[in-house]
């Protein structure tokens, strides 16, 4: 009873975390404004040749065979930067901090809070397919951790602060400040304390309200299905099976590719220049697959893509991003499997009684999310805060 009292009494430390965590909030909302802009700054010098932050998607590109050229130079560059700066850039952000939380006492290094953003936006600017989410988790985790660090905080208030970094990045990428929340207790914190809880709460909140002075406020992908009817109970369980099934394929894939990266008498410096091969040649057969598709989940989701070009899409964009990815390169999986998994809906629709198109693209979008990060809870309410559909809640649930 003592020791359950002492984890949820309130102690001298909390204040003085709470007022660095609404800091560290604030600092990794104005870093993700910084890769965002670095992204689109990218993208306009490898696919437009401008010095622009205008919003452009690799897709309107009129380069030709000359853009398969852009993803190979942003991955060569990103190995450059990996072997040259730091090798803790590579990969796509979630699991290296849960890793520097493990295994490294939360400590995380300045090299990597400014090369992963840069390795990111360059990335992601030359067509990478990748979301913005994971380096943005990555980078404010690791100002959480460079500022407990500066005021030499114990291994608990450390992990707490980089905790409360990654989380309220995510929350200025996507707006879903209570989704981020829960993904820390899910994935991060290991434990569901309010010593830990609040800092990272008050965090996120701060960062979903200083976002809307820079991006546009309301939920980025509004969708509002009508409710869904008994026949849906059964729909829900299949769909589920399925995104569970396309979840583990996506994760053997996964594993293969980076087993034959590693075979290969190559140093790994170069793999993502050869990852980047393959994503110029999926872009050049379909532009949409490049970037961070955040359109293309748009059209999935309001069921405005003929399936058989939806499905084309999908497969080149699963096919170079299991490749660029076990790379070795720089970037994050959220919007990627957000898309795969709407696709998946959007696929098994017609034969799924009960629900709208709309509603099994945004249900199997979370199905797959939840799956392949072990974060069911943090899907459900993720889908809900990227949408605002209260009525897809129970099925999300399901």
């Amino acid at each position: 009873m003592n020791a359950a009292r002492r984890d949820y009494s309130v102690d001298r430390r909390l204040l003085p975390m709470s007022g660095m965590a609404l800091l560290i909030g604030a600092v990794s909302t104005a870093a993700a404004v910084v890769l965002l802009d670095l992204i689109r700054l990218c993208t306009n010098l490898f696919y437009y040749q401008t010095l622009s932050l205008a919003e452009r998607a690799p897709a309107g590109h009129a380069l030709g065979l000359w853009a398969i050229a852009a993803p190979v130079a942003g991955g060569l560059l990103v190995g450059l930067i990996a072997r040259y700066g730091s090798d803790k850039i590579r990969g796509h952000g979630i699991p290296e901090a849960m890793e520097a939380i493990l295994f490294g006492q939360s400590r995380m290094s300045p090299k990597v809070a400014l090369l992963k953003p840069l390795s990111s936006g360059i990335v992601i600017g030359s067509g990478g397919p990748f979301g913005a989410e994971g380096p943005i988790i990555m980078t404010g985790g690791s100002l959480g951790s460079l500022l407990a660090q500066r005021l030499h905080l114990t291994a608990a208030e450390r992990k707490t602060l980089l905790v409360a970094g990654a989380c309220a990045g995510m929350t200025a990428v996507f707006g879903t400040p209570v989704a981020a929340v829960l993904l820390a207790v899910e994935l991060l914190l290991f434990e569901l304390r309010p010593r830990s809880l609040l800092p990272v709460a008050l965090a996120c909140a701060c960062a979903g309200f200083l976002r809307t002075l820079c991006f546009a406020a309301g939920p980025l992908f509004p969708l509002h299905t009508p409710p869904a009817t008994l026949a849906a109970l059964g729909s829900c369980l299949l769909a589920g099976l399925a995104c569970g099934g396309l979840a583990a394929l996506l994760t053997w894939g996964l594993y293969r590719v980076e087993d034959g990266f590693g075979k290969l008498r190559l140093h790994w410096m170069w793999w993502p220049a050869l990852g980047g091969l393959v994503v110029g040649i999926g872009g050049w057969l379909q532009p949409r697959a490049l970037g961070v598709g955040y359109d293309v989940i748009g059209d999935l989701l309001n069921n405005r893509l003929l399936l058989e070009a939806a499905l084309a899409l999908l497969a080149v964009k699963a096919a170079i991003w299991l490749l660029a990815l076990g790379s070795g390169t720089s970037g994050g999986v959220l919007a990627p499997l957000l898309m795969l998994g709407a696709g998946l809906g959007a696929a098994l629709a017609p034969a799924l009684p009960g629900g709208s198109p709309e509603l099994w693209a945004l249900a199997c979008m979370a199905g797959v999310l939840g799956s392949v990060l072990g974060a069911p809870i943090t899907a459900i309410v993720f889908a809900f805060g990227l949408t605002g559909d209260g009525s897809a809640l129970l099925p999300l649930t399901l």
